[in-house]
């Protein structure tokens, strides 16, 4: 506790001072860039990884990465894409997964969750992945099944995503951009799922960047 405690006084008397400006403005508001959504895994720190500052993401993190769909869990994740959404006008919302995932293990081999009913209870949203992997990809290795369970997650979850109606109508009007990426975190690499191609490509630097998007009604017919 006292490492976490220096830093915060680190933080007060030789970073803040040099942002006091962009606080001052953040404690009367926020228009941030994106909803983050991601794993609450102590290694992945968006901040870092994207080099983004206060007042750019709006973060929800939970074991898996998971979106409940719409009406199943009145809880957090819920509330905090409504209002990401609806209040913050949100034009972005990222689902991103990450290599070594402790919830996919779960996922993966159910027996580890036997001594945490409510995690189990919590994983049995990523049950569509697990279902592809054990369909499809049976005699895949084991590490083999972990990375395509991650990223089968990451699928999972944009779909679950869209049924919740403050999203669906804002993706209808071509007012929302969805993307789910999957971080490794050995390498830093991040890959995106590329809608239009249907797989993972990596992330690269581009004016376009693939995203999960549907097409818009209004692009439709």
């Amino acid at each position: 506790m006292r490492r976490i405690v220096e830093g915060l006084h680190r933080f007060q008397t030789d970073v803040f001072p040099t942002k006091r400006d962009l606080f001052h403005k953040l404690a009367e508001s926020q228009n941030p860039r994106a909803l983050f959504v991601t794993c609450g895994d102590s290694r992945i720190v968006p901040d870092l990884i994207m080099q983004t500052s206060p007042g750019e993401l709006f973060i929800c993190r939970n074991a898996g990465n998971i979106v409940p769909p719409f009406g199943d869990v009145a809880g957090g994740v819920s509330a905090t894409i409504e209002y990401a959404v609806v209040a913050l006008e949100i034009p972005h919302i990222i689902v991103c997964g990450h290599s070594d995932c402790g919830a996919m293990k779960g996922i993966l081999y159910p027996q580890s969750t036997a001594a945490m009913p409510m995690v189990a209870h919590w994983l049995r949203h990523a049950e569509a992945a697990r279902y592809v992997v054990e369909d499809l990809h049976r005699d895949k290795s084991e590490e083999e099944k972990l990375e395509i369970l991650t990223r089968e997650n990451i699928r999972a979850q944009l779909t679950n995503l869209t049924t919740h109606p403050s999203v669906a109508a804002r993706l209808a009007r071509g007012t929302l951009q969805i993307y789910g990426w999957h971080y490794d975190i050995s390498s830093g690499d991040v890959l995106t799922f590329d809608a239009e191609r249907n797989e993972f490509v990596h992330l690269e630097p581009a004016d376009r960047v693939p995203s999960a998007t549907p097409r818009p009604r209004s692009d439709v017919g």
